[in-house]
Parts: structure tokens; C-alpha cells; sequence
């Protein structure tokens, strides 16, 4: 949902200033707000786009860890809904709304292209291993192209919206009203299609030296959108009603507020009488009805400050539970959905639930004789997102279990790999087992010592471990012929390592689905990363014999194979070859994220459009700017929540970290609920009223200034259509 709509109220002087100036139109509407339509679908998409990979690049590409990842990524989400109460005081106040959004387009493009330079590995990897071998250079562009998209993108959030609707005069409200509704569609397009997108850029491979997931496409792409979001905005220029910047209504209640809190300050002296409210302080300085507007805002203000909390869980859909779909099975049958393409299924359940709760859940709720007041369904909401972490929580533990246990520091692993035709009779120890023709003795061997006692058919060896470390040990009938170190964390991003052992009598190389070079007798390949699907190698002799052999694969395995001394080229080559399977690929379907999903979508559903709606029909017309940027302000406490959280919490499962959350917005959710049961519903529009009836000699004056205060609010949004739209 977005918090950032607008209801454009131009002012009598506005009105005649658009009236008089001749405009090119096109099926009643102003040809401009095409311009500003398609502007803000691309940079939508520019911007959702990014958002939609950002945490797997912090994750796989700047080598970050979970937390690290998760705190920059919340970090810079914060920031972008920081800075829009700085873009709303800059254009009312300074520039106007039509140069803020061009010069910070500037800014917000500049961004996009650093973060996509940044992530082009080609430009530090001189030994072209496909790393960078001058992180610190990616990470400090990475930073700096972020801190630009955040102040564009937050700066102009405000101003876009509003400026559209200043294209329309009085009397065409029926229009402006439509144009709202294929505003937001165009926002929702853009950040549907790029969460589409982006994921499946970001899953090629591409590179100058080394093939590497292609970030800089994934990047470069929203860029490049950003670039014709900018030159589109600017192509209309000479179309646009552009208004004068004449002040901001944000400073003028800060101001009133600032004044009140430092006249109390002065008069705290038992002395003097007390007032019925502290705002009433400020009588001195301001007007009463100002004073009364401000109470009003106040109360509502008050009301936003457990709701930071419902952010906290709603935005970790970008993050946690991204890196959740990192550890699961993306296989659908006909096609394969990327970890961080998961977050589709939000906006496309707004799509849907909508509807259905608008014209099917409210209406029966109300048949029923219940009193679904717009609080208590903000409450629900609450309750169903902390839900949605509970259903994480228990993904998570399933997830768990599926897992590799990797050795601890004071513990070594150890498998057997018996390259003999016949079962050999082996201990370790003192414990005999034994292991059949060219397999495996099976799980890794949990050890506490530096060293072990392997025993081969009787001859007894010293093997070293390594603590902390997987190791396999090739053996045969005259003892110990190799020992390898085995990979120690699962493959990253869904990839399977495969390597293949030689137990043939002759050099052998392996290329196809990975170039594993040239391969000794009694002795392993590297690593190589391969990804989800149908692999084939191609083993090579000396003598020019070729040999295909395929495995289908699935996400984050890892197998050896091994040719075994029995192995010949010809037909049927690929028959004789052994699957030893040392890490089990992820088993755990991402379908099952879907019901998280869904009650974190409901919970949105209620939460977010309620909320809206409740703050604008208790606050008065010319201070609903004021009310959105408090709203803003809840989404960026939430993130910063997510960061502290994410740093100090440092839970060692993260079914726990889930769980928390999900308790703590239990909690907040009933202190919510006792705030909302003491809360009395007000009429802004009569309680003004009262003040115009006191003063009837200063009617006319007050109702100038109410005009002034609409010019100055920034566009707020109408409530029914909140219901379309994505932040």
C-alpha cells in the first residue's frame, strides 16, 4: 500500500491561473499527466526493480553476511522514507514541485548508474577468478549510488502525484479523480514487472573475464529506466501548469508546536494557571483554529506511534525472507522462480484480496452486527502480520532440519570413500563398519580428536584432522590414498558444487556444464558451481575417448562422482559412474512461503488502507500532508527497528529472530488495541466549524487562510485509492 497518494486542492487563484492559460488536451484530459504517468512507471520500475536484488547482491556479491545484508538493506529503506519530508519542504518551500522532481531525477539517475558500475566485477578482478580483488572500491560506490537513490527517490515520492494533479482545473475533477486511479495502476505495473524481471537478470551470467550472476544487468536495466523516466518527465515541460512554490504546512505546524512547547517551558511556574491543553500555549503567537487543527493532528499523530512495528515485519519481505527462499526448492514444474522473484506474490495477492475484502469480507462483517470500526481492523492487520512471522517461523524450523550439520570449532568431520571393486572392512577407532564397492561410508563422521586411527583391512593408518573442517579420505586395499577438504557451507544461491573423482588408471579431463580440467588417478577435481536443471560433463582420455555423462540436479546439492576403475568408454560409459551425495539439495518448496505471504498481504490489506483512511477523515483538509509525512516517518522507524534488531539481537536460529518479532507485534498489537478502545472518533469539518461560528467578524480571514493551507499541503491521497497501490 502506499502511503504517499495525493488529493490535489487548488485554491480559487489556482484555478483562474489554469483556466486562463490554453492547454493541449487529449479525450478531455490534459495531454501532460501522460508524461507524468509513464514517468512514474519507469521509475517505479527503476526503483522496485533494484530494491527487488539488492539484499542477494549485498549477500553474494559484496560477501556479506545475513545480518550485515539485512541491516544496509533496511538501512537504506529507512532512508527512503526519511528523506520525502525533506523533497515536500524543498518544493513548497524553495523550487516548486516541477525542479524538485527534475533535479532530484538528476540525483536519483546518477544513483542508479553507480549502483550498476559498482557491480561489475570485471573492473578490480585482475586475476579474473570472477571476485573483485578490491572489495572495499564495490562496497563504497555501492553506498554512494545508495544514498542518492534514497534522497531522489524519497525526495520526489511527495511531488509526483501532486504535481499531476495540479494539471487539472475546477471543474474537472471526474478526470482528476480517474487520473489518481491510473496513477497508482502505472505504480503497481512498474513494481510487478520488475520484481518479474530484475530476478531473472540477475540469474544470467555474465562477464568480460569470468561469467558471474549478472548484477550489472540487473542493475543497468532499472538505470536505464530511470534515464527514460527522467527524459520523458522533461519532454512535456512545456505542457505542465507549473505551480509556485508558496510555503509548506509542515513548518508551520512544527513552528506552532515548537512554540507552545517553549512558551510552557517559560510559564512552568505554579503562578500561572494551567491550560486545558499544552498546545494552548501557543495562543500567544497563533491562531485558535490553527491551534485546534494541530490538537487534531496530535491525536492522530499519537495513534502512529506503536505502528512502526507492523513496518518492521512487512518490510522484511525484501530481506529475511528472501535469503529464506535462498534455502528452498524454486522448482514449479514448468518453470523455475528466482529466491527474490517470491516477493510477486505480494502485489499480485493486493490485486486479488482487495476486491474481495471491499465488496465481500467488509459487507458481511457489517451484516453480521459487528462493529468493524476502522481501528480495530488495524489491530487485525497487526495480528495477521505477526501471524505471517509465525507461519516464517515454522517454514524456518522445517528448513532447519533439512540442513547439513556442519563441524564446530572443536569438532572435525570425516567420510570414507572406498575406490576398490569389493566392500572393504574398515574402523576408525576402535568402531568397524563396512563400505560396499566404490561408495561412501555415509554421513560425515562426527570426530573430537586432531588425529584418527583408520584401520584397512587390518593395517592400521594415522589420518590428521582438521578441526572445523569436512574432510573425505580415499581408500583402497593397500590403505589411505588421498584425503580431500569437502566443502564446509552449503552452495550459495541454488547452485550445486559437483566434482568428480578419478579412480581409472589414467589422466582424465572433465569439461561440459564445467571446465574441471585434467583429473590424476586416485585423486579429486575442484569444486565446480553448477546450476539447478540438467548438467552434462564430457570425460576426455589421451587418446581422444569421450564419454557423456548427465545428472539432473536441484538447489544448493553437492555431489561427488566417482569413476571408478571398472569405468570404459563406449556406449553405455555413463552407467558405471557413482553419485556420493555430500550435501542433500534443498527439499523444502518455496510454495510453502506462500501462506506468509498471504496473511502478510491480509494484514496489509487492512492495516495500511484502514490506516490511511482513518487518518484522513480525522484530520483536517489542509494538514493531510502532515499526516503523511507521520506516516512516512512509522515505515522508516520500522526499518530502523529491522537494523537494530538484526545487529543486537544476534539469535543463533532464525526461527527465534521470527518469533520475536512476531511476539514483540503481539505485544505492540495490544497496546494498540487499549489505545484504539480510548480513542473518541471527531469530525474535523465541524470542530472547525465551531471556531468560524465563535469569530464570525474573522470569518472571511479564516477561511482565506484555510485556502492558503490547502495550497500549501501536499497533495494527500483520496482513501478509496489507496486500495491499488504499492509504496
Amino acid at each position: 500500500m502506499n502511503p504517499e497518494k495525493a488529493d490535489i486542492m487548488a485554491d480559487k487563484e489556482q484555478g483562474k491561473a489554469k483556466k486562463s492559460k490554453s492547454k493541449v488536451g487529449c479525450c478531455g484530459y490534459p495531454l501532460s499527466i501522460f508524461f507524468i504517468v509513464v514517468n512514474e512507471f519507469c521509475e517505479r520500475f527503476s526503483y522496485y526493480g533494484m530494491r527487488a536484488v539488492l539484499v542477494l547482491y549485498f549477500r553474494y556479491f559484496l560477501r556479506w553476511d545475513d545480518d550485515l545484508a539485512t541491516t544496509i538493506y533496511h538501512t537504506f529503506v529507512a532512508l527512503c522514507y526519511l528523506t520525502p519530508i525533506l523533497g515536500a519542504i524543498v518544493a513548497d518551500s524553495w523550487l516548486g514541485k516541477f525542479k524538485t522532481i527534475v533535479y532530484l531525477s538528476i540525483v536519483y539517475t546518477i544513483g542508479q548508474v553507480v549502483m550498476a558500475v559498482s557491480a561489475i566485477h570485471d573492473i578490480t578482478d585482475t586475476n579474473h577468478d570472477g571476485t573483485p580483488d578490491n572489495m572495499a572500491f564495490h562496497v563504497a560506490l555501492s553506498m554512494v549510488g545508495l544514498f542518492l537513490i534514497a534522497v531522489g527517490t524519497g525526495g520526489i515520492k511527495p511531488c509526483v502525484s501532486a504535481f499531476g494533479g495540479d494539471q487539472f482545473e475546477d471543474h474537472q475533477e471526474k478526470q482528476r479523480s480517474t487520473f489518481f486511479s491510473i496513477f497508482y495502476l502505472s505504480i503497481n505495473a512498474g513494481s510487478l514487472l520488475s520484481t518479474l524481471i530484475t530476478p531473472i537478470l540477475r540469474a544470467q551470467e555474465c562477464g568480460i573475464n569470468s561469467q558471474q550472476k549478472c548484477y550489472p544487468l540487473a542493475f543497468g536495466v532499472p538505470a536505464a529506466l530511470m534515464v527514460v523516466a527522467l527524459i520523458v518527465f522533461i519532454a512535456g515541460s512545456s505542457m505542465y501548469t507549473k505551480a509556485a512554490p508558496k510555503g509548506n504546512i509542515m513548518l508551520e505546524v512544527c513552528k506552532c508546536i515548537g512554540f507552545a512547547i517553549k512558551n510552557r517551558f517559560k510559564h512552568r511556574s505554579s503562578a500561572y494557571p494551567k491550560r486545558e491543553h499544552w498546545m494552548d500555549w501557543a495562543n500567544e503567537k497563533y491562531d485558535k483554529l490553527l491551534i485546534a487543527q494541530v490538537k487534531m493532528v496530535l491525536k492522530v499523530l499519537f495513534l502512529y506511534i506503536p505502528l512502526p512495528m507492523f513496518w518492521a515485519l512487512f518490510d522484511q519481505q525484501g530481506s529475511r525472507w528472501t535469503l529464506q527462499a535462498t534455502t528452498m526448492n524454486g522448482d514449479f514444474g514448468g518453470f523455475v522462480v528466482q529466491p527474490d522473484q517470491m516477493q510477486t506474490v505480494n502485489p499480485i495477492l493486493i490485486l486479488v484480496m482487495v476486491p474481495i475484502v471491499d465488496s465481500a469480507v467488509y459487507p458481511l462483517i457489517k451484516k453480521c452486527g459487528l462493529n468493524f470500526t476502522p481501528l480495530k481492523r488495524m489491530t487485525v492487520g497487526m495480528f495477521m502480520a505477526g501471524l505471517a512471522f509465525v507461519a516464517a517461523a515454522l517454514v524456518q524450523i522445517q528448513i532447519d532440519q533439512t540442513l547439513p550439520k556442519f563441524p564446530s570449532h572443536s569438532e572435525a568431520q570425516v567420510k570414507f570413500l572406498n575406490m576398490e571393486n569389493n566392500p572393504l572392512s574398515v574402523s576408525v577407532d576402535g568402531t568397524p563398519f563396512d563400505i560396499q564397492a566404490f561408495q561412501s561410508s555415509g554421513n560425515y563422521l562426527n570426530l573430537n580428536t586432531e588425529t584418527a586411527t583408520v584401520a584397512v583391512n587390518g593395517s592400521e593408518f594415522m589420518v590428521s584432522l582438521i578441526k572445523g573442517r569436512r574432510q573425505t579420505v580415499l581408500l583402497g586395499s593397500t590403505g589411505i590414498l588421498e584425503i580431500s577438504q569437502d566443502l564446509n557451507t552449503k552452495p550459495e544461491q541454488g547452485n550445486n558444487d559437483i566434482r568428480f573423482v578419478n579412480g581409472f588408471g589414467t589422466v582424465l579431463n572433465v569439461t561440459g556444464a564445467k571446465d574441471l580440467g585434467a583429473i590424476t588417478p586416485n585423486n579429486f577435481s575442484d569444486y565446480g558451481l553448477v546450476p539447478q536443471g540438467k548438467a552434462t560433463f564430457t570425460i576426455l582420455n589421451g587418446g581422444g575417448q569421450t564419454c557423456n555423462y548427465s545428472i539432473t540436479l536441484g538447489f544448493g546439492s553437492s555431489y561427488t562422482l566417482v569413476i571408478p576403475s571398472t569405468f570404459s568408454f563406449g556406449p553405455d560409459c555413463w552407467t558405471t559412474i557413482q553419485q556420493i551425495e555430500d550435501i542433500k539439495p534443498n527439499t523444502i518448496h518455496m510454495a510453502w512461503q506462500i501462506p506468509q505471504y498471504f496473511l502478510m498481504t491480509a494484514g496489509e490489506v487492512v492495516f495500511s488502507v484502514t490506516g490511511l483512511e482513518f487518518s484522513y477523515s480525522q484530520a483536517p483538509s489542509n494538514m493531510k500532508s502532515v499526516l503523511q509525512a507521520g506516516w512516512l516517518l512509522t515505515v522508516a522507524v520500522g526499518n530502523i527497528i529491522v537494523l537494530i534488531v538484526a545487529e543486537a539481537g544476534q539469535l543463533p536460529d532464525q526461527w527465534a529472530e521470527y518469533v520475536l518479532f512476531a511476539s514483540l507485534l503481539v505485544c505492540v498489537c495490544i497496546i494498540f488495541s487499549i489505545m484504539a478502545y480510548f480513542y473518541t472518533y471527531i469530525d474535523p469539518a465541524e470542530i472547525e466549524a465551531k471556531f468560524t461560528e465563535q469569530n464570525p467578524e474573522d470569518k472571511e480571514e479564516k477561511k482565506k487562510g484555510l485556502e492558503l493551507g490547502n495550497m500549501l499541503s501536499l497533495a494527500a491521497e483520496k482513501p478509496e485509492q489507496t486500495k491499488q497501490t504499492k509504496i
